[in-house]
Protein backbone atom coordinates (compact mmCIF):
# COMPACT_ATOMS: atom_id res chain seq x y z
CA UNK A 1 0.00 0.00 0.00
CA UNK A 2 3.05 2.32 0.67
CA UNK A 3 4.33 1.49 -2.40
CA UNK A 4 1.14 2.97 -4.55
CA UNK A 5 0.98 5.98 -2.40
CA UNK A 6 4.85 6.54 -3.00
CA UNK A 7 4.48 5.71 -7.02
CA UNK A 8 1.30 7.82 -7.08
CA UNK A 9 2.98 10.92 -5.36
CA UNK A 10 6.23 10.35 -7.98
CA UNK A 11 3.88 10.57 -10.44
CA UNK A 12 2.19 13.33 -9.50
CA UNK A 13 5.20 15.23 -8.96
CA UNK A 14 6.50 14.55 -12.20
CA UNK A 15 2.91 15.02 -14.45
CA UNK A 16 2.49 18.67 -12.81
CA UNK A 17 6.03 19.71 -13.23
CA UNK A 18 7.16 21.38 -16.39
CA UNK A 19 10.15 20.70 -18.13
CA UNK A 20 11.44 23.58 -18.74
CA UNK A 21 10.59 24.63 -15.42
CA UNK A 22 12.86 21.54 -13.88
CA UNK A 23 15.32 21.91 -16.66
CA UNK A 24 16.05 25.49 -17.04
CA UNK A 25 17.06 28.09 -14.18
CA UNK A 26 15.57 31.01 -13.23
CA UNK A 27 18.74 32.41 -15.28
CA UNK A 28 20.52 32.90 -18.37
CA UNK A 29 24.25 33.58 -19.32
CA UNK A 30 24.21 35.58 -22.27
CA UNK A 31 28.05 36.95 -24.10
CA UNK A 32 27.78 40.22 -24.76
CA UNK A 33 29.92 42.03 -26.60
CA UNK A 34 31.22 44.69 -28.68
CA UNK A 35 30.84 44.67 -33.01
CA UNK A 36 34.34 46.30 -33.34
CA UNK A 37 35.87 44.17 -30.52
CA UNK A 38 36.65 46.74 -27.70
CA UNK A 39 35.94 47.29 -24.46
CA UNK A 40 32.12 48.41 -23.27
CA UNK A 41 29.92 48.97 -20.72
CA UNK A 42 25.95 49.73 -19.68
CA UNK A 43 23.30 47.72 -18.20
CA UNK A 44 20.78 45.36 -18.35
CA UNK A 45 17.64 45.32 -16.06
CA UNK A 46 19.46 47.76 -14.04
CA UNK A 47 22.23 45.80 -13.40
CA UNK A 48 25.86 46.86 -14.79
CA UNK A 49 28.47 45.09 -16.77
CA UNK A 50 31.33 45.41 -18.53
CA UNK A 51 32.03 43.33 -21.71
CA UNK A 52 33.17 41.68 -23.78
CA UNK A 53 31.62 39.20 -20.93
CA UNK A 54 28.60 36.96 -19.54
CA UNK A 55 25.69 38.58 -18.22
CA UNK A 56 23.24 36.76 -16.07
CA UNK A 57 19.65 37.95 -16.74
CA UNK A 58 16.06 37.03 -15.24
CA UNK A 59 13.95 34.70 -17.64
CA UNK A 60 10.45 36.27 -18.12
CA UNK A 61 8.04 36.99 -20.89
CA UNK A 62 9.08 40.18 -21.77
CA UNK A 63 12.51 41.22 -24.23
CA UNK A 64 15.85 42.75 -22.48
CA UNK A 65 17.58 45.97 -23.87
CA UNK A 66 21.15 46.37 -23.47
CA UNK A 67 21.87 49.84 -22.56
CA UNK A 68 25.38 50.80 -23.31
CA UNK A 69 27.11 54.13 -21.97
CA UNK A 70 29.88 53.79 -24.19
CA UNK A 71 30.86 56.47 -27.36
CA UNK A 72 30.46 55.13 -30.56
CA UNK A 73 27.60 52.26 -29.34
CA UNK A 74 24.36 51.72 -30.15
CA UNK A 75 22.95 53.52 -27.06
CA UNK A 76 20.06 50.43 -27.07
CA UNK A 77 20.17 46.86 -27.96
CA UNK A 78 17.15 44.91 -28.11
CA UNK A 79 17.57 41.22 -26.76
CA UNK A 80 14.50 39.49 -27.98
CA UNK A 81 13.04 36.21 -26.29
CA UNK A 82 12.24 32.95 -27.79
CA UNK A 83 10.39 30.27 -26.37
CA UNK A 84 12.70 27.37 -25.16
CA UNK A 85 12.37 24.16 -27.08
CA UNK A 86 12.05 22.18 -23.81
CA UNK A 87 9.11 23.92 -23.45
CA UNK A 88 7.07 21.63 -26.42
CA UNK A 89 8.03 18.57 -24.67
CA UNK A 90 5.33 19.06 -22.67
CA UNK A 91 3.04 19.76 -25.44
CA UNK A 92 4.07 16.71 -27.02
CA UNK A 93 3.65 14.48 -24.08
CA UNK A 94 0.19 16.14 -23.46
CA UNK A 95 1.26 17.88 -20.31
CA UNK A 96 -1.13 20.24 -20.35
CA UNK A 97 -0.66 21.05 -16.20
CA UNK A 98 3.49 21.12 -17.29
CA UNK A 99 2.99 23.41 -20.03
CA UNK A 100 1.20 25.83 -17.94
CA UNK A 101 3.58 25.34 -15.15
CA UNK A 102 6.40 26.48 -17.53
CA UNK A 103 4.27 29.54 -18.32
CA UNK A 104 3.95 30.69 -14.78
CA UNK A 105 7.59 30.18 -14.19
CA UNK A 106 8.13 32.05 -16.76
CA UNK A 107 10.97 29.39 -17.27
CA UNK A 108 10.04 28.36 -20.99
CA UNK A 109 11.63 31.75 -22.16
CA UNK A 110 15.28 32.10 -23.87
CA UNK A 111 17.24 34.85 -24.86
CA UNK A 112 19.92 34.52 -27.93
CA UNK A 113 23.51 32.96 -26.18
CA UNK A 114 25.30 35.63 -28.01
CA UNK A 115 24.79 39.26 -28.30
CA UNK A 116 26.63 41.81 -30.46
CA UNK A 117 26.52 46.04 -29.79
CA UNK A 118 27.11 47.82 -32.81
CA UNK A 119 30.19 50.00 -32.35
CA UNK A 120 31.99 52.21 -35.23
Amino acid sequence: MKKTALFTSLFAVFALSGCASILNDKTQAINVSASNGKEISGTIDGATFKAPGVVNVTRENKNKMVLVSTDGCAKETSVEKSVDPKFFINILSGGAFGSTTDYSTEKMWRYSENVVVSCK
